[in-house]
């Protein structure tokens, strides 16, 4: 299995029109193109685009591969709530990102 993170900004002027009509617009997009990408990958192994968007919507494939993830170690940890453990620091790795994003944006930052 193989897998490709990428996170797309709902502000860009490349997605703002699709996101400001539909939720995960973004992220489907992103997706897609990885998908496109890696379409060689196919032969080979099982490949899961995982496309999160700055505001932390993730593309159904995201979904579907974290809440596996998830459930794989709550069948080890026996503690079922592993899944919700890991979407909990996926969201806390995207919001370091977006404040190093953000602060990267003033003429005087130093990140």
């Amino acid at each position: 299995m193989a897998w490709d993170v990428t996170v797309a900004d709902i502000y860009a002027e490349s997605h703002l029109v699709a996101t400001t009509l539909t939720a995960a617009a973004a992220a489907d997009k992103a997706a897609a193109n990885k998908e496109m990408k890696y379409s060689a990958l196919a032969n080979i192994h099982i490949f899961f685009p995982v496309a999160i968007e700055t505001s932390g919507v993730m593309n159904l494939l995201a979904v579907d591969l974290v809440s596996e993830i998830g459930r794989r170690i709550s069948s080890v940890t026996e503690d079922t709530r592993e899944t919700m453990f890991l979407f909990q620091r996926l969201s806390v790795a995207l919001q370091r990102g977006n404040a190093v994003s953000f602060l990267a944006t003033f003429a005087n930052s130093e990140v």
